[in-house]
């Protein structure tokens, strides 16, 4: 990106890499003012490279389909109140499946105190999150596991999750258009997010409101496939007549605002997530 000085591009790369940057570490590291790192972060963020957080900056969202590792810093707290939200419409003794996702992780880590649940899911993490706990059973789908999150993905995945039928599907997409598209970028999620959907009673769309302003190549569903939309903010206008028409409930999970608000960094966060339904 041209116009940017040394210190920003290699601000720029830490954080692409990453996916977040602090400033009191890029201080340290390039051995200048915190004040002077602050000014940088903003000129990358009035390029729109960046978004701020409280004490740092995170990679923005935009076409580029990030590291895994990295996603987990794009809306994190608004991910886990989205998490905590989802987690609270989902009843004891049922059955579900959890797919691949930052933000899917974040229920399953929200579900962790339920009891008598069977989880089917393709998201090695999300094994690892519940399978201790000794009231929740998890049914990892069979495969090649992607190195790069922890997918299991392919054929072999689809079939397994072709064998049940559960009452409630979470799953996350890349991006959302203004028509109501959930788009992804790999063809073979897809198709795994496409035969949950398919043998789910119901499904729970769980993501972040970055993924309005993005872009992806891979169609998994239309949004009136769905039955709950959990995400952080009122949706635009078109986005939301749609819902309306089709009788799709929208939950809007705020996350803590001292967590995400860096223009008073001894701002006090709130208690809790707040929730609303529309």
């Amino acid at each position: 990106m041209t116009g940017l000085t040394h210190r920003q591009a290699e601000i720029l790369n830490t954080a692409r890499a990453s996916g977040r940057v602090m400033v009191e570490e890029l201080a340290r590291r390039f051995e200048v003012s915190a004040q002077t790192i602050r000014k940088d972060l903003n000129d990358l963020c009035e390029r729109r490279s960046l978004t701020r957080i409280h004490g740092g900056a995170i990679i923005a969202s935009g076409v580029e389909n990030l590291a895994y590792e990295a996603r987990r810093f794009v809306a994190a707290e608004e991910k886990k109140a989205i998490g905590a939200a989802a987690a609270s419409l989902i009843p004891n003794g049922c059955s579900l499946f959890i797919n691949i996702g930052t933000t899917t992780e974040e229920v399953a880590s929200a579900l962790t105190s339920h009891e008598d649940l069977l989880v089917i899911t393709n998201n090695l993490n999300v094994a690892m999150l519940l399978y201790r706990h000794p009231r929740i059973e998890v049914v990892v789908a069979g495969g090649t596991v992607r190195r790069a999150d922890g997918a299991v993905v392919g054929s072999t995945a689809t079939q397994l999750i072709g064998q049940f039928k559960v009452d409630y599907a979470i799953i996350g997409a890349s991006a959302i258009d203004e028509e109501g598209a959930l788009l992804d970028f790999d063809y073979r999620e897809v198709q795994v997010a496409q035969a949950i959907i398919a043998n789910a009673r119901s499904v729970m769309l769980v993501a972040d409101s970055t993924k309005l302003r993005r872009s992806a190549p891979v169609r998994i569903a239309h949004i009136t496939q769905i039955q709950t939309f959990v995400t952080d903010q009122e949706l635009p206008e078109r986005l939301a007549m749609i819902c309306h028409s089709k009788g799709i409930e929208v939950v809007e999970a705020l996350p803590k605002a001292g967590d995400i608000d860096d223009a008073s960094p001894d701002a006090a966060p709130e208690a809790a997530p707040v929730v609303r339904l529309r």
